[in-house]
């Protein structure tokens, strides 16, 4: 399966890159994409890097997994791309895998996409997992949703 994994400015560089990393060590199919409109993203503790892809340049087919790293802001800069809302809508609807960590799951809170679905975020956010059963575990999966602390 294919994974996009999404960069905004402000994301949360180990949430980002470890995840990175430990795709491609097993050998799965990963595709870094900016949502800034430049290939290079600087994270929340400055650390900047190359995606592989811009947004815009997205051709999406098959069966794919969106991936959200937390971080802030850039929690809060994958959220306000209308382009990435679009899909992350398209995603849930067809009941496609969503995984995000941190505060992300912040985001699918937001767009009604946890209501009824057990989550997790970081300590302080679950006032945003709406409509969700918040979690007591580290990680969880909730039918087509990863959630993770």
């Amino acid at each position: 399966m294919k994974i996009y994994l999404f960069l905004a400015e402000g994301f949360e560089e180990i949430e980002a890159i470890a995840p990175i990393d430990v795709f491609r060590r097993a050998e799965l199919d990963v595709t870094t994409v900016s949502v800034s409109g430049d290939q290079l993203v600087t994270g929340a503790h400055g650390i900047t890097v190359a995606a592989d892809a811009l947004f815009e340049e997205l051709s999406l087919d098959g069966d794919f997994l969106i991936f959200l790293p937390g971080g802030m802001p850039g929690t809060l800069n994958l959220e306000v791309h209308e382009g990435l809302r679009g899909l992350i809508a398209q995603q849930a609807g067809a009941g496609n895998t969503i995984a995000a960590i941190c505060a992300a799951p912040s985001i699918l809170g937001k767009m009604g996409i946890l209501k009824g679905k057990e989550a997790i975020c970081y300590p302080g956010f679950e006032s945003y997992l709406h409509g969700a059963i918040v979690s007591t575990e580290t990680v969880v999966q909730s039918g087509n949703v990863f959630t993770a602390k």
